[in-house]
């Protein structure tokens, strides 16, 4: 009987201490994210690097994550912000196209953000036309 008594006082003082009011973001929260879909970068001479940044604001109640952005291919590299974005807040993306071994003409480049979103994958798009 005291094994059992003892057994359910750990238990209660072990539930007792995790409990805290400790605010971070649990797995499954989504948060609603707004984004400018399309970056126009106009006119661009063939072997310069397009620079382009997409605004992504935290329209949600909940922090954003984002998880990963992903170029189309070799030529678009993207970076994201690397702590969640509060209810609110606006941070930015920034894709760069390297147009060197591109050929004349229009682009359309896009990215893939992943995040914690509802759908948790949004893509933006890059445009431009290259000039030789």
């Amino acid at each position: 009987m005291k094994t059992i008594q003892l057994t359910l006082t750990l238990i209660f003082f072990f539930f007792l201490c995790s409990c805290n009011n400790n605010s971070e973001l649990e797995l499954g929260e989504k948060t609603i994210i707004k984004v400018n879909e399309v970056f126009d970068a106009g006119e661009v001479m063939k072997g310069k690097i397009i620079e382009a940044k997409f605004s992504v604001k935290n329209e949600g109640k909940n922090p954003l994550i984002i998880g990963e952005v992903r170029g189309s291919c070799s030529c678009t590299v993207a970076s994201k912000p690397t702590e969640p974005i509060q209810p609110g807040d606006t941070k930015e993306i920034i894709a760069k196209v390297n147009t060197d071994k591109m050929s004349s003409g229009k682009i359309s480049k896009s990215v893939r953000i992943v995040a914690n979103t509802e759908p948790s994958v949004t893509i933006v798009t890059i445009k431009a036309k290259i000039k030789i």
